[in-house]
């Protein structure tokens, strides 16, 4: 394989995936297979009418070889939240923690080593399949694990980056924001596109009711650090939860004895801030040196070197990710 450190966030050959399929109202075991493709009927609801779902976790390799899974039982939970609210059958806890199991094992000879900033990401889904014409339900499912070995998200790793405000939206008040469902990220290629050839990182969302508050980051979580040392992250009812961005929030309450306030973080008043970032499981933090709205350009700690706080938290959660920091009781699946 190539340099651990190029390795980027793309799609790399592996060993084998996991694949589920739900008939006549119930899963099948599951297996591993080969391929990463999938036969399904061209009628299907995942293709006309957006019935899926999917997740995103990662495996890491300790300084002592062990294989560590940041907070698997979270992501099972969140994929449940996301098939009951677009009507697919849920995934049990144990069945969406098996079938990590066993992609991880099947790969474990790609899990980059300790000490590269790299790991095995992991892409749960589940899909409507079936022949089916009208907006329903789909008669049949598919549950699947897909992996690659994966580097960094942003090129440069942990540097400062800039983002543009969109006027877009990628999703709407009580839609399906909160949820991990394929049409809100759908909803925000263009913006993103746009944001790119301006030479931005990505763009940032506000709120889709009055287009004054901070939303989402791209496909990533808000965060913001207060002149006071707060911990500053958004609430609203079309934001995707995070798991990082829930971690985070122990983190600086247990780790930094910070205090966190989860509010509305006004677009026009950035002022208040002294540091910001994004984050979520592909990026895990990227800091933002500036944000641009309208004209104004507002710089955080620095346009080229991390705020000392927001490295904290990188420092504490990839510690976390890694062994090198203690993790709160139930945050690690190990695999033996």
């Amino acid at each position: 394989m190539e340099n651990y450190k190029n390795l980027g966030f793309k799609v790399q050959d592996t060993n084998g995936n996991y694949i589920s399929y739900y008939k006549d109202g119930k899963w099948d075991e599951g297996k591993i297979q080969k391929e990463d493709t999938i036969t399904i009927s061209a009628f299907s609801t995942a293709l006309h009418y957006g019935q899926q779902a999917f997740e995103g976790l990662k495996a890491f390799r300790t300084k002592e070889g062990k294989i560590h899974i940041f907070r698997p039982d979270e992501n099972a939970k969140r994929l449940q939240r996301s098939c009951e609210k677009i009507l697919m059958p849920k995934i049990s806890e144990e069945k969406f923690l098996d079938a990590i199991k066993q992609v991880v094992k099947a790969n474990e000879d790609l899990i980059p080593p300790y000490g590269h900033g790299a790991s095995l990401y992991l892409r749960p889904y589940v899909i409507g399949v079936g022949r089916n014409l009208g907006v329903k339900p789909a008669p049949e499912y598919i549950f699947g694990v897909l992996c690659s070995p994966v580097g960094s998200y942003f090129k440069g790793g942990l540097e400062p980056v800039k983002f543009t405000v969109t006027d877009r939206d990628r999703a709407a008040p009580n839609g399906t924001g909160d949820v991990k469902v394929g049409g809100n990220y759908a909803a925000s290629l263009l913006s993103h596109q746009k944001a790119v050839e301006q030479g931005y990182a990505d763009c940032i969302y506000l709120d889709p009711l009055t287009h004054t508050k901070i939303d989402e980051v791209g496909a990533a979580n808000f965060f913001a650090i207060t002149k006071d040392n707060k911990f500053v992250t958004p609430v609203s009812s079309s934001i995707l939860p995070s798991i990082t961005k829930k971690s985070l929030i122990h983190i600086a309450q247990n780790y930094l004895d910070m205090e966190v306030e989860i509010r509305d973080a006004n677009i026009n008043n950035l002022d208040e801030f002294k540091e910001a970032g994004a984050c979520g499981t592909a990026a895990a933090i990227t800091p933002i040196g500036r944000i641009d709205y309208h004209g104004n350009k507002h710089v955080f700690y620095s346009e080229t070197e991390v705020g000392p706080i927001t490295k904290k938290l990188y420092d504490t959660l990839t510690g976390i990710y890694y062994g090198d920091v203690k993790a709160p009781d139930g945050w690690i699946m190990v695999i033996e």
